[in-house]
């Protein structure tokens, strides 16, 4: 799937400087929309410079007006566009100066999201196990001055990443409980009330 390069301060430059919808901008950056409601309303993305797709050619006008016209119309990019190779799987890079909100993400998904693993918490914030195990015992070294707050308004990740890993943990929450109710609820088969065996005389 092809999204823009920099699909973040792509959506930023397309919140300020057209009328296209949330769910237009959202579907184009491939960001969720509450993230492109976020950065109308100034609560995500604050520090992000915007990037003129027009500019780079990923997006002309024309497609810009087709679908101001028609909320329900899709943007596309322009087929000479610079295609962004998807991410792969490694280690989730942190900007330094986003790296001291980590705990305060970390303390907010584990009271709003308990079901959350400690591999899926790393994964989402970018952090290590020891880390998540001390907020979680509250006996990191900084607790007190720790304060919950959403990783996606702080920017360690994507409302769509947040959501799938939710899902994900409530679906192996659901198989646990419905094995564990399954085995105690067995039910004793024919073979074991079989009547006891006659001896011969």
């Amino acid at each position: 799937m092809t999204q823009p390069l920099m699909p973040m301060a792509t959506a930023v430059w397309l919140v300020d400087n057209t009328a296209l919808t949330f769910r237009q901008i959202a579907e184009f950056c491939q960001l969720h929309h509450l993230e492109v409601q976020g950065i109308a309303d100034g609560t995500v993305g604050t520090n992000i410079v915007g990037q003129d797709p027009t500019a780079s050619g990923q997006l002309t006008w024309d497609e810009i007006n087709r679908c101001q016209e028609d909320a329900s119309g899709s943007l596309k990019l322009s087929e000479d566009a610079v295609k962004a190779l998807p991410r792969t799987k490694g280690p989730r890079y942190t900007p330094v100066s986003k790296r001291q909100d980590k705990p305060d993400a970390i303390a907010w998904l584990v009271r709003n999201h308990p079901e959350l693993s400690d591999l899926q918490i790393s994964r989402l914030v970018g952090t290590t196990k020891p880390t998540i195990l001390a907020i979680r015992e509250r006996s990191h070294w900084n607790i007190s001055n720790i304060k919950p707050q959403d990783p996606v308004g702080l920017g360690l990740c994507r409302q769509i990443e947040l959501d799938d890993a939710v899902r994900t943990a409530a679906e192996r929450k659901r198989k646990q409980e419905d094995k564990s109710s399954a085995t105690a609820e067995a039910p004793v088969s024919d073979e074991a009330v079989a009547a006891p065996k006659t001896t011969k005389e």
